[in-house]
């Protein structure tokens, strides 16, 4: 064609129109050969770190309940909530004066006793050897008596009478040396007397003993520091045994409480490292470290009790506060990772992902490792260097071909 008829032919409406379509269709019949754009990403090697995070509370290792053990009148409460109390501390003061009589009366009783085993060891034995040689010398005297009634009642020199009264008095003085002997047997360190005597000192002593702990019993201490948590005890109450009184907790390494999903009890370690804050302070943020996981699981939760401990405690940590707890499960540096939404059933046993390869896309079967923070180990199954699919809105066919859109950082 004549240029210039080219140019008059521009010039026509109709002709724009007609070469604007044809470009359009050209364009999307290109685009539409090499598929639709999908959003996608590089998998490379980094460092990678699992956390679990959860909230909890501070546990208290040791919660005492103070309580009396007698009954009794209170006369003073010397312990209120959130005040913090030493071992030997007086908590609560019952009415001592009848247990203080009590003691006093064992005590006299106790030196009463003590006086008789004294006695039986001092003058006891002494009197008992007194009266066994006075017996001796009595016997020793009627028997003597006795053989010289008998020669003269032989000899007729008196009546048979004064034998039998001879004879009389030799075994009334034998009877007076028997019971001597005995008496001096029970006066002995090992006799009758003396064990008597001495159980009935031992006895008194195992009721002053009884008395004195009685008595102790009316002050109610502090076994160990800590914080009052409770007071339910005012002066004026009549308590009985085993009532509460005041609810203590004992000092001891303060502890963090969580209860993470069981799905990462695989996880989970003792010794573990994890960091945690106070929802109260939220800036203040401390250690802890994993002490105690535990055996068994929740079966109305399906969570696992897991108990931190926190080596340097703040001070303002105080029982039942609610705490968040970052706990690092693991990690691992020049780990081949992916973005986590480009992992397809992550919780099967088959999981996967769609790569880009030669402008088509594959499915390929990976074994994944750790996860953490929007991205995920893979152990097998991808190489350094694919380019996968993430999370796409449509549908994707595999071999389908797709132009790749590679997603900014």
């Amino acid at each position: 064609m004549h240029p210039w008829g080219a140019m008059t032919a521009l010039r026509r409406p109709g002709a724009w129109l007609a070469a604007a379509a044809l470009v359009v269709v050209v364009v999307v019949a290109g685009l539409s050969g090499r598929g639709p754009r999908v959003t996608t990403a590089v998998a490379s090697r980094g460092d990678l770190e699992q956390h679990v995070v959860a909230s909890g509370r501070v546990w208290v290792p040791s919660r005492v309940q103070v309580s009396a053990q007698i009954a009794g009148l209170v006369i003073a409460v010397g312990a209120v909530e959130g005040q913090r109390v030493k071992a030997g501390d007086l908590l609560v003061q019952i009415d001592d004066a009848e247990a203080r009589a009590t003691v006093a009366q064992a005590k006299a009783a106790v030196d009463q006793a003590a006086a008789r085993v004294d006695q039986l060891r001092r003058v006891g034995s002494i009197v008992a050897t007194e009266m066994v040689r006075q017996a001796e010398a009595n016997l020793t005297r009627a028997e003597q008596e006795l053989a010289r009634v008998e020669k003269l009642v032989a000899t007729g020199s008196i009546g048979s009478a004064a034998l039998d009264d001879a004879r009389r008095a030799v075994e009334l003085g034998r009877a007076q040396k028997s019971s001597a002997d005995v008496q001096q047997i029970a006066s002995a360190p090992m006799g009758a007397d003396s064990r008597l005597a001495l159980s009935a000192l031992l006895q008194s002593q195992a009721q002053l003993t009884g008395a004195t702990v009685r008595l102790e019993q009316t002050r109610i201490i502090a076994r160990q520091d800590g914080v009052i948590l409770s007071r339910g005890v005012e002066p004026g109450d009549v308590v009985q045994p085993a009532r509460t009184l005041l609810v203590m907790a004992a000092d001891g390494d303060a502890q963090l409480v969580i209860e993470p999903d069981e799905r990462n009890l695989a996880w989970v370690r003792i010794g573990q490292k994890a960091f945690a804050s106070a929802d109260a302070y939220p800036q203040e943020v401390f250690g802890a470290e994993v002490s105690y996981i535990a055996p068994s699981i929740d079966p109305q939760r399906g969570s696992v009790e897991v108990r931190l401990r926190v080596p340097q405690a703040p001070a303002f940590l105080r029982p039942d506060l609610t705490v968040s707890v970052d706990l690092t499960v693991a990690s691992k540096s020049a780990a081949l990772v992916v973005p986590t939404e480009a992992v397809r059933d992550a919780a099967t046993r088959s999981p996967s992902v769609l790569a880009v390869e030669a402008g088509r896309v594959v499915k390929r079967e990976v074994k994944l490792g750790i996860r953490g923070e929007g991205a995920t180990e893979v152990q097998a199954g991808l190489q350094e260097g694919a380019e996968v699919i993430l999370s796409a809105d449509r549908a994707l066919l595999l071999g389908q071909r797709v132009r790749a859109a590679p997603r900014r950082p």
